[in-house]
């Protein structure tokens, strides 16, 4: 049944942020019902290839990016332009705990479907707006995307190469890492909301923007530049106070090595046959490797070169210096700690199909999250929450197909 079984989250979202914190709900029980546009659904069922395959290979309507963030959801068809589908979406709210939406700031009052007019069916709604910019401030009427708020909100001038060297500046994430971020806390919102309702019987209203959970996400980046009033720059994958704590190329792969002490920096050499190095009065304390970061490094990089991948890491960790492979996503879902904690599902589709997802990460011994369904094909509920959560027969049903509004 899941912890959030009592709880059913009407879902006018699309494409990843909300959809991302509606999933996180429906993992641990919450009835999820996702409205989609009529014949074209949420954006990212078309955002492939790649999309599922049938056992004979053909693609399926559903792309990779869709089944990503939307499992576990009920998905109903309605058309929100017509008085009818208005009039489904206001009882839907009425028959729900919460309601997530990430139209443009405003855009959702001329349908009636805006906090004020669904406050006024269901007072003690909780109902969570998700944009670029939030409901207020001058931008609040501006399409934010993640990428251009990665940028804005600071995380690309802190990620990516040194501008002095080559291949140096600014660089996105390699994931939409604002949309993500804002789906979670997004769900934390929701939870804490609904917890104050439990409390009091209270609906209220949530107001959360990308820009600001990028900006808030910087942790402490953040604190270094208020406490100093000096912006962060790029490092790349090195560390401005440490050295050796950085990534290196061995003979034929990559690694991260994180040295944490003078012991381990002579661990690290010793293992690379060059122990000299641990008694050179510019390298034998991390404020000298600091300051002799440029003469280092590249030593180093020569030295790790030598080996491979995996001769540096067992060699590494035997030795007790802190390190680890840089693994493609094969080598991620063949990881043996990977495989025992159960990241990888499959979940039978519809089409004959096998969706292979990951799993919710939360481990938790009551409320464990769950796959308990495939991400739905379009409309694919459309009759059975009409006809089981509003109580509409099959003429109703019938009448609404007929006019386009499901």
């Amino acid at each position: 049944m899941g912890a959030l079984s009592h709880i059913r989250v009407l879902d006018l979202t699309r494409v990843l942020a909300g959809p991302w914190c509606a999933q996180t709900l429906a993992d641990f029980g919450a009835d999820v019902i996702k409205i989609e546009r009529p014949g074209a659904g949420d954006d990212t069922r078309h955002w492939g290839p790649p999309y599922l395959k049938t056992p004979d290979g053909a693609d399926t309507r559903e792309a990779a990016y869709y089944l990503a963030a939307n499992r576990n959801k009920r998905s109903v068809t309605v058309d929100i332009a017509t008085p009818e589908g208005q009039r489904i979406v206001r009882e839907l709210a009425a028959q729900s705990d919460v309601v997530l939406e990430n139209y443009k700031a405003g855009q959702l009052k001329k349908y009636g479907l805006d906090y004020a007019s669904l406050a006024a069916v269901k007072p003690d709604i909780v109902y969570c707006s998700v944009t670029g910019f939030g409901q207020t401030g001058p931008y609040a009427s501006r399409a934010g995307y993640d990428f251009i708020v990665q940028g804005m909100g600071g995380f690309m001038s802190i990620t990516g190469e040194r501008d002095s060297l080559p291949g140096g500046g600014p660089q996105k994430a390699g994931v939409a890492i604002a949309d993500l971020m804002t789906g979670m806390y997004a769900t934390i919102a929701v939870l804490t909301a609904l917890a104050h309702r439990d409390r009091t019987g209270e609906g209220q209203y949530i107001d959360m923007a990308l820009l600001d959970v990028q900006v808030a996400m910087l942790a402490n980046m953040n604190a270094n530049y208020l406490a100093s009033g000096k912006p962060p720059v790029r490092w790349g994958n090195a560390h401005a106070n440490i050295v050796p704590y950085q990534t290196f190329q061995t003979s034929d792969s990559w690694i991260i090595v994180a040295v944490g002490n003078d012991g381990q920096f002579r661990k690290f050499v010793e293992v690379g046959s060059r122990a000299e190095l641990a008694d050179d009065e510019r390298f034998a304390t991390n404020p000298a490797r600091v300051r002799n970061r440029d003469t280092l490094v590249p030593m180093l990089a020569e030295m790790v070169r030598l080996k491979t991948k995996h001769e540096w890491i067992a060699a590494l960790e035997a030795a007790g210096v802190p390190c680890g492979p840089i693994n493609d996503l094969a080598e991620v879902f063949a990881n043996e700690q990977v495989v025992a904690r159960g990241m990888q599902v499959d979940v039978p589709h519809p089409s004959g199909a096998t969706a292979k997802l990951v799993a919710n990460p939360i481990k938790m011994t009551k409320t464990p999250p769950r796959v308990a369904s495939h991400p739905p094909t379009l409309g694919e509920h459309t009759d059975e929450v009409l006809r089981d959560v509003l109580g509409y027969g099959e003429d109703a049903i019938a009448a609404l197909r007929a006019k386009s509004a499901i």
